[in-house]
């Protein structure tokens, strides 16, 4: 995963990392994305390269700020993202 791929990205405050990801190529059209909430963000762990966490939701637009617009409500806020855990039964 490379930064530009990146949309959004904050710290929760319990400590994973929550972003919004491109997950089409860069310029290509219909743009999808999906939100992932990285627990090993900043762990010795995160390092190893080992892909991307499972995504918690996913959208298509017709640009990044598009989906980053549809995607934010959700990944904004802790409690938004604690919900959407909880819908894909993650701990």
């Amino acid at each position: 995963m490379t930064k530009p791929d990146i949309l959004y990205e904050r710290a929760m405050a319990t400590g994973p990392v929550v972003r919004i990801r491109r997950i089409t190529a860069a310029g290509a059209a219909p743009v999808r994305a999906v939100i992932e909430v990285d627990r090993r963000a900043g762990s010795p762990r995160s390092s190893g390269g080992g892909g991307s966490p499972p995504p918690l939701m996913a959208v298509e637009g017709a640009s990044e700020a598009e989906v980053t617009a549809s995607l934010l409500p959700f990944a904004e806020e802790d409690s938004a993202v604690a919900r959407l855990l909880a819908q894909r039964g993650a701990r």
